[in-house]
């Protein structure tokens, strides 16, 4: 680990730094078709600290994966810029590229088919330690045993493969495996959502707790609204490829603003019956991102839609210390309701 990014991780300081990520895609519908262009991911912008946790959650086709593909340089952005640990990234600068990676880890939504079934644990874990350090096999070894105690697992758990254990256990793993480098940013995609329910809050906790002890920024990516509220610090709801509502976990779940945040809360199952709000219903289904709507993306099932949510699309504004894309909230600010 660089002396930068430790005192990054040190200080809380800005670990990850996105301004208007965009990737567009040419794809053919068909093969008599034209080309077109498809917008995954269409203007995200957002500061994480050390020690912070994103939650960024939406509907499947929202964008969510895309930006974890840029966030993890499995992809270079279309526009847009980003920096890491104050670095800022030239998508077309491979050496620097490679070296950025060993500092942003993945942990994925499969746990069984996310590990080499064929490598033991230990063979696993090692390997990370393996292409970028220098440490000798049996420094290799004392780091994964000490990486396996952190995440509830044995010794002898190293020489197993990854079949002889159950779900929640593979996860663990496979949290393990991308600590090992002790990376400024962890993109959790779906970590629990394979998971039976009483397996789920084990995850959670143990999560929670590493970044408390490791100081790691979290960028978390789920369908599960109860999920992130236990876990987010800052939430980030996108539809269509544009973030629609952005703000302090408390502002998003205690006061949503946006017609979309509400009905995804409002399909939230609570246990608490005070909880429990006034169903919301989508109109339609999600348009297709090849041929989204003109104007607001959301105005053909938003109950709330005004004439120029057909016409002109909302951009982000400071309403009710949240980010807001709508001109319903913007009209009811700017007329004190």
């Amino acid at each position: 680990m660089t002396t930068e990014t430790t005192a990054a991780k040190e200080t809380g300081e800005t670990v990850v730094s996105a301004r208007d990520l965009r990737r567009y895609y040419r794809v053919k519908p068909s093969p008599l078709a034209p080309a077109v262009e498809l917008k995954a991911l269409d203007g995200v912008s957002f500061d994480l600290q050390a020690g912070k946790t994103l939650a960024v959650v939406g509907e499947s086709g929202c964008g969510k994966s895309t930006l974890a593909r840029l966030l993890t340089f499995i992809e270079p952005p279309t526009g847009g810029s980003m920096r890491l640990n104050g670095q800022g990234i030239e998508s077309n600068k491979r050496s620097q590229i490679k070296d950025l990676r060993k500092h942003v880890q993945m942990i994925f939504q499969d746990p069984y088919g996310s590990l080499n079934p064929r490598k033991t644990v230990a063979a696993i874990l090692g390997e990370s330690l393996r292409i970028n350090t220098r440490l000798s096999a049996a420094e290799r070894h004392d780091r994964v045993i000490a990486m396996l105690r952190k995440v509830g697992l044995r010794e002898e758990h190293a020489r197993r493969y990854p079949h002889m254990f159950s779900g929640g256990q593979r996860q663990r793993i496979a949290i393990a495996r991308a600590l090992m480098l002790r990376p400024s940013l962890v993109v959790c995609d779906e970590p629990v959502s394979a998971l039976d329910i009483s397996i789920q809050a084990q995850v959670l906790n143990l999560l929670m707790d590493l970044q408390e002890e490791l100081n790691t920024a979290y960028v978390f990516i789920s369908h599960g609204l109860s999920v992130v509220e236990l876990i987010a610090d800052e939430v980030l709801v996108m539809y269509l490829g544009r973030p629609v509502e952005q703000g302090p976990k408390e502002r998003i779940f205690g006061d949503p603003q946006h017609p979309y945040t509400q009905a995804l809360l409002a399909s939230t199952p609570f246990v608490d019956p005070t909880r429990r709000a006034e169903r919301v219903a989508l109109k339609g289904e999600l348009p297709s991102p090849l041929h989204p709507p003109g104007g607001c993306a959301f105005h053909q099932r938003c109950p709330v839609a005004m004439d120029i949510c057909h016409r002109q699309r909302p951009e982000l504004t400071l309403e009710a210390g949240r980010q807001v894309a709508c001109f319903r909230v913007q009209q009811l600010a700017s007329n004190g309701g």
